[in-house]
């Protein structure tokens, strides 16, 4: 097993609690071997309900960015709203905004008060803005709810990247954090058959069937909110913030699910660490952690966040544009055209995942990234020129991100794994917020506009751009990745709290 290769670790059990206080020391020193218990657990029907309750919060995120690109023609033909292409892009460009925010601030609130909480909180600010989004009328109105509804999705990606790094066993850890990350794309697939139905003229007016489509989102967030309830706390996150007690709890819980009866830990040998228990972390201390102590591994995760942030952001929240603006689709046809999309997006993932646990995260992320911005290039260029029809412009997209879904969810998988346990999720909050700030919130905005210029030629310079980034994220990723598979986080990134 990996964790008996490393150094933080000790050989030898500590008796049938796992958690005891270490040898000679009173001072809030653990000696526990609840990480080693955990990695070393083969995958039970646990961990398949993990990935179910949370990859619906994907889902959720997936039912909204989806929402928001296919209802773009019908918010412009609305006889309340009537949207130009750059109030889309604008509006579009708020959402993002909004997570980059509520990542920052629930991040923070993540690592000092622990996953589960959050995940309750982050849920209950997405409900209410989703459903409020329903009830705009008119531009400040939409963009607003539309910034609320972004600012609890953004709180949930830091809690749940969190979770499945710190729940899932070591070698299983890739493929599971991209299958997670790409279920974004089944909400994308109910959020193109919901505006499919919800805009046709012959069912719906107007003005009614955008409302309806949000509050789908709404009504899905329930289903979210029961499935939650039995998810446990971290137990690496309790460990260290002083429920020593709670976490072997949860542990034998989770053993005994997985395993059967619990067996006498003097039976086994698992590897143990020496923790020194703390209430929160400093933020001095995230700082140097962050900016000094690991800062390479800081620039990896940016330069990954940014490129795929913009490829993402300002292709998909464009996507009906393009195809109403260039193609002449009816904006209550875009849903047929998202569904191949987001079976290439979801394909990608489920099918490549297992890769990133095999031939491992430098050479998958190189891989995966360097396809999709030569990809983009290329079917850019045949855009310009005029080749391409709907259909075919479809098909290339859904090669594309084929490749680029399992690299964006590698972005995500990069910096929660690759940082301590008590920075993990102000670490991803963080470099999502900056990359998305960079890449996402810029991107559709600057695609919108390119867009109403109703020139070919300026809108393949913005999919150039997003191929640039992804092809330089590629050469920092072959150069500088760290080779994270299958080893145990503790590995990986050792504990703040780490005693030798």
């Amino acid at each position: 097993m990996d964790m008996q290769r490393n150094s933080a670790f000790n050989r030898g059990a500590v008796g049938a609690t796992a958690v005891a206080p270490a040898p000679g020391n009173d001072n809030g020193v653990i000696e526990t071997n609840i990480p080693s218990r955990l990695d070393s657990l083969r995958w039970g029907g646990f961990h398949t309900r993990v990935v179910l309750a949370l990859g619906i919060t994907w889902i959720l995120d997936g039912l909204e960015v989806t929402l928001a690109g296919a209802l773009s023609g019908a918010l412009k033909e609305s006889p309340t709203l009537h949207f130009s292409n750059f109030d889309v892009g604008f509006a579009n460009s708020a959402y993002l905004a909004g997570a980059v925010l509520g990542a920052l601030g629930f991040g923070w609130l993540t690592d000092r008060i622990g996953r589960k909480k959050l995940f309750f909180i982050t849920l209950a600010v997405y409900l209410t803005a989703t459903a409020a989004t329903a009830l705009s009328w008119g531009m400040v109105s939409y963009a607003v709810f539309r910034f609320l509804t972004g600012a609890g999705i953004g709180g949930e990606y830091t809690a749940i990247n969190s979770t499945i790094q710190e729940l899932v066993p070591a070698r299983y850890r890739g493929w599971t954090d991209l299958v997670i990350n790409g279920s974004f794309w089944i909400g994308a697939a109910i959020g193109a058959v919901s505006a499919i139905v919800l805009l046709d003229p012959a069912l719906l007016g107007p003005d009614l069937g955008w409302r309806l489509a949000y509050l789908t989102g709404a009504c899905l967030g329930l289903v979210v909110l029961v499935m939650r309830l039995w998810i446990p706390e971290s137990p690496r996150w309790l460990m260290i913030h002083g429920h020593p007690d709670r976490a072997l709890a949860i542990v034998n819980d989770i053993e005994q699910s997985v395993a059967g009866p619990v067996q006498d830990p003097r039976q086994h040998a698992w590897p143990t660490i020496k923790l020194r228990m703390r209430d929160h972390t400093p933020l001095r201390d995230v700082a140097h952690t962050l900016f000094s102590l690991y800062r390479q591994r800081s620039l990896v995760g940016l330069a990954l966040m940014i490129a795929q942030a913009f490829f993402y952001n300002a292709i998909f929240f464009t996507f009906a544009l393009v195809l109403t603006s260039f193609y002449g689709i009816a904006s209550n046809q875009v849903g047929w055209y998202i569904l191949p999309f987001a079976a290439g997006n979801f394909l990608g993932p489920l099918l490549l995942g297992r890769l990133f646990d095999t031939l491992g995260r430098r050479v998958m992320i190189t891989l995966t990234y360097g396809v999709s911005g030569i990809l983009l290039a290329v079917s850019g260029y045949l855009f310009a020129i005029g080749v391409l029809s709907a259909q075919t412009q479809t098909i290339a997209w859904m090669v594309i991100f084929f490749f680029a879904s399992p690299a964006a969810s590698a972005a995500y998988l990069t910096v929660s794994e690759t940082f301590p346990l008590e920075v993990r999720a102000l670490a991803i909050a963080l470099f999502y917020a900056i990359g998305t700030g960079i890449g996402g919130v810029a991107g559709p905005a600057l695609l919108g506009a390119l867009i109403d210029t109703g020139s070919r030629g300026s809108v393949f310079a913005g999919y150039l751009l997003g191929s640039v980034l992804m092809v330089a994220a590629a050469a920092i990723a072959w150069r500088y990745c760290i080779a994270a598979e299958r080893r145990p986080l503790e590995s990986v990134a050792r504990p703040l709290a780490f005693v030798e």
